[in-house]
């Protein structure tokens, strides 16, 4: 199938690291790939299919994300296409309901995704301005269920078998 794209757009990092642990998990079932910030690339004619994760702050999906899709729209619809999302301070249903509204509301006018994702943020006080830097320390990612999906993207992005 080719090269793989993992691009992420993260401000503090905890996206960044999903994105490392879904490139590693492709990896290990043989797919090559490549992690970039979805600020830095620069085309996306080497990649046969491309997962991108995005923050979602404040109900928006991280704008290096959103610039990425608006960027790569054409290219991105013909090729196989993955998005995640990192937002909730819980792992718990409703709160990743309300964040998967959100993405796909910032998903609206972008190619279909084969498969879409979200799981719970991390918050890190001491990294945040105040008055977010106030708020407790929390780690909502679940690491199996982000591996578990990662799986599915390998499956999800072989090419479209052609009918005969």
């Amino acid at each position: 199938m080719g090269t793989l794209l993992v691009a992420y757009a993260s401000r503090h990092g905890s996206t960044r690291e999903v994105a490392e642990a879904v490139a590693a998990r492709l990896r290990e079932r043989g797919h090559e790939v490549v992690i970039r910030p979805a600020a830095d690339v620069g085309e996306l004619e080497p990649y046969g299919g491309v997962v991108l994760g995005g923050a979602l702050y404040f109900g928006r999906l991280h704008r290096d994300a959103v610039a990425f899709l608006a960027r790569y729209e054409s290219e991105l619809a013909e090729r196989p296409l993955a998005v995640f999302a990192l937002g909730p301070k819980t792992a718990e249903p409703k709160d990743l309901a309300a964040c998967r509204a959100q993405l796909d509301r910032a998903l609206r006018k972008a190619p279909e995704p084969r498969a879409i994702a979200v799981f719970g943020g991390a918050i890190r006080p001491d990294e945040l301005r105040f008055p977010f830097s106030r708020l407790p320390a929390s780690d909502a990612r679940d690491w199996d269920a982000i591996e578990a999906w990662a799986d599915e993207v390998g499956d999800a992005l072989q090419p479209a078998e052609n009918p005969q």
